[in-house]
């Protein structure tokens, strides 16, 4: 068995017991409140641990892309929702060839975009299951609230459609300055999403998913009457955001990156072999502080340029060249979207490798 000592580096590590940890743990949570479980694997993009989530109960996945629903589909996996405004008669006719082989639903926020999905369908016979986007503060895409129930029959009318629910995303939780403002924003976003799947059916239409959940806001997202799914994400890994939201703890992270110390010019300042390529150049939530922290102390790599990253030496720490260290990454997300293959770990010793399968599907 090899050793991470053995390994080249810059390397990303996935440690397994910690990564059964957290779906485990996720999956009781959704259970418990009575809700279903669709974790988002644009986190991870990898069928292996796809499998373990829906081996743990999972009803399904997530995924933001046609091409990555792709990859999903050809891996085996059967119920798939693309939580994304899709969009173009090319990307329908590539989700009409999926729907013959998966359960398929998708998002929609405007009937421009529904017709143009629809139109496929309906030419072939066939409907498409479609949720409708609710904005629940985020101020990205998605219909406000209050125009919810006259977007969706809207919609709804179109041919090849079948209107299927509603769902949101609340992305501002990530600026919550304390567990109990992430939560105060979770909590509201299962409020906006369940009022308006309340006036959607006041309308007439028949709702069967109300969905919602991003990792920091899920756990008093999904406690909220009347939501019926989950959909995070990064709890499979956790990274330095996580941690600094309130909504994992240092030992539920997962994925680390071992790298390699090539320089030490100065007593504040050392480089190590892993820059914005390995780490990503996403900042840490909620406050920007650096791109990682050295994993067992206070220093934290500071800046990175692509293949450099320049740690700030805390004070009585110090590096050697040489030296291997273990970096927190501020968002699992973008580094495994970075690498083909991550290494699979287990008690200290390299186990395996994970493949990021649907690594690049941004189409």
């Amino acid at each position: 068995m090899q050793s991470l000592e053995e390994l080249p580096t810059p390397s990303v590590l996935v440690d397994l017991d910690v990564l059964g940890r957290n779906i485990a743990g996720m999956q009781e949570r959704a259970r418990s409140a009575g809700v279903k479980l669709r974790p988002h694997a644009k986190t991870h993009k990898s069928p292996e641990v796809g499998r373990m989530q829906i081996a743990a109960g999972a009803s399904g996945l997530t995924l933001a892309k046609t091409s990555e629903a792709e990859v999903f589909a050809a891996h085996g996996f059967e119920d798939i929702f693309l939580g994304y405004p899709i969009v173009g008669a090319d990307k329908a006719r590539r989700l009409l060839a999926l729907a013959d082989r998966i359960r398929l639903a998708v998002g929609v926020d405007s009937v421009e975009g529904a017709r143009s999905l629809g139109d496929v369908f309906h030419a072939a016979g066939r409907r498409l299951d479609v949720r409708l986007k609710i904005d629940s503060g985020f101020l990205r895409v998605g219909v406000e609230p209050e125009i919810a129930a006259a977007m969706a029959l809207r919609i709804a009318e179109l041919p090849g459609i079948a209107f299927a629910g509603v769902f949101t995303h609340a992305g501002h939780g990530y600026s919550g300055r304390t567990p109990d403002e992430v939560a105060k924003t979770g909590s509201e976003e299962g409020r906006i999403v369940v009022e308006a799947a309340q006036a959607v059916r006041a309308a007439g239409l028949f709702v069967e998913d109300v969905s919602l959940g991003s990792t920091p806001n899920v756990r008093a997202a999904m406690i909220v009457s009347g939501v019926t799914e989950c959909r995070p994400g990064t709890y499979v890994y956790n990274d330095r955001s996580q941690v600094a939201l309130g909504s994992a703890n240092a030992e539920d992270c997962a994925m680390t990156v071992l790298a390699t110390v090539v320089s030490a010019p100065a007593r504040d300042r050392a480089v190590v072999d892993a820059g914005s390529k390995t780490l990503s150049s996403d900042p840490m939530r909620p406050n920007a502080d650096g791109y990682g922290r050295i994993v067992g102390g206070q220093s934290r790599v500071a800046r990175v340029s692509e293949e450099h990253g320049v740690i700030a030496v805390a004070a009585g720490e110090s590096f050697r060249v040489g030296q291997r260290v273990r970096i927190l990454p501020n968002h699992a997300c973008a580094v495994s979207n970075l690498h083909d293959r991550l290494v699979a770990i287990r008690g200290g010793a390299v186990e395996g490798q994970i493949l990021v399968a649907a690594r690049g599907c941004v189409q």
